[in-house]
């Protein structure tokens, strides 16, 4: 057991306070939806009824019970990591090894630590909470297959960056943080290049809209944008889940809108025309692009920080670290920052939830009307179980996306304030 000086109990006071937050807000949000969810919304008469508005609110508190008990323990099992004296007694065993390969051992370690701590939660989720509700259609075999090329991929990719950051730190001097920067956020642009190209087809099979009439129609409509899209792709994820979903990934030639065929299955035409042009609407405000432009000014400021902090003998020693090696201080700024993080989440959460709005606002004006998106997210909204009264707190710490209710109202406004004649694409 380390002992416990000033630096390390104010560490503790942020970390256990971030902790009670988080749990509050999954707690408050439960007792918000028991306490206000139980009369239909009047969007949703005649679409759903009071039986299915209770399976949509029990799936919310399953959920929400499991997230505490898994935020709970992930947090009881990393403060005993922390505190135990274990860290500094595996960094004495390896530190003869050349640091580079130190680093991603003890990297290797605690992601192994994480990822087995996370199993029977994953488990747990996928094959009772889906299940009881009727989501679920993946195998024990397909869950343990995508289990081992995740970590597959982890590891190839982490040991790359891991790597290349090591190597910065101990050779490139005063200015290694400038160079890992650079690796890391060149690491982002390439990986916005090769999620959707190479590594999310490994998982799922990604086809052209099999449907040549809504082909057909969605063509017209990117044309009418002056955009020329030829990654519009229908992806098999019913073979996982019946949950419906469709996204916009990637840069460039790997730019890629998917529809989830359970979408395109559950869904009528004039809808999912409705969802491509929110999804063109993120495309033509460069969502992406500005994402990845925060991602750079925010890392940027973070590795200068970490080049600072990584110098700091009371930052080792509070952690029961006799010697600064460098994989340890890159692994102490980490657990530093979390819980700061935490507390400077809903401003990242509000930037995506003001793309999302533009990008509603987009398809808005691409078809004049919001009538069909409307009847498009209500029906996500009933086949996916979502929860319809999430709690304000709660909404603005984790929702990257407006609430629903709020995002109806909106696309609603939209019409009243200007109401023109649809264009129908033929």
């Amino acid at each position: 057991m380390i002992d416990i000086n000033s630096f390390l109990a104010a560490y503790l006071s942020i970390f256990l306070l971030s902790s009670i937050v988080e749990v509050a807000i999954e707690l408050i949000n439960g007792i918000h939806l028991r306490r206000y969810g139980q009369e239909v919304p009047d969007a949703f008469k005649g679409m759903i009824d009071a039986e299915k508005l209770k399976k949509m609110n029990e799936y919310t508190i399953a959920n929400t019970k499991l997230t505490m008990m898994r935020t709970i323990v992930g947090k009881i099992v990393f403060l005993f990591i922390i505190l135990s004296g274990i860290l500094p007694w595996f960094a004495e065993i390896i530190r003869e090894f050349h640091f580079i390969a130190a680093g991603l051992l003890f990297f290797a370690v605690l992601g192994l630590v994480s990822a087995f701590l996370d199993l029977p939660f994953n488990y747990y989720h996928i094959f009772r909470i889906e299940e009881r509700y009727g989501f679920n259609t993946r195998t024990n075999r397909t869950w343990i297959a995508d289990l081992l090329k995740s970590l597959l991929i982890t590891v190839i990719l982490g040991t790359i960056l891991l790597s290349l950051l090591l190597l910065m730190v101990g050779y490139a001097g005063n200015t290694w943080w400038v160079w890992a920067w650079l690796i890391f956020f060149s690491f982002q642009l390439l990986m916005s290049v090769l999620y959707p190209t190479v590594i999310a087809p490994i998982f799922n099979k990604f086809i052209p809209v099999q449907d040549d009439d809504l082909a057909r129609k969605i063509n017209e409509l990117s044309d009418r944008e002056g955009l020329t899209i030829k990654g519009i792709f229908q992806m098999d994820a019913a073979r996982r889940s019946r949950h419906t979903n469709a996204y916009f990934s990637g840069l460039g030639k790997a730019k890629r809108i998917v529809l989830y065929d359970t979408l395109l299955e559950s869904h009528e035409e004039d809808e999912i025309l409705a969802v491509m042009a929110h999804e063109i609407g993120h495309l033509k405000r460069g969502h992406i692009k500005k994402q990845l432009v925060l991602i750079g000014i925010v890392s940027f400021i973070l590795f200068f920080l970490a080049s600072r902090m990584i110098q700091w003998d009371s930052m080792y020693n509070s952690f029961g670290f006799s010697v600064m090696f460098t994989y340890v201080g890159l692994f102490l700024i980490s657990i530093l920052w979390e819980p700061v993080g935490f507390f400077l989440s809903p401003m990242s959460a509000a930037i995506s939830r003001k793309f999302e709005k533009q990008a509603d606002y987009h398809a808005y004006r691409v078809l004049k009307t919001s009538g069909a998106f409307i009847k498009a997210l209500k029906k996500m909204a009933r086949d996916n179980l979502s929860n319809l009264r999430p709690h304000p707190l709660y909404a603005w710490f984790n929702y990257s996306h407006p609430p629903l209710m709020e995002r109806i109202k909106n696309l609603e406004d939209m019409n009243d304030q200007s109401p023109r004649t649809s264009i129908r694409i033929q």
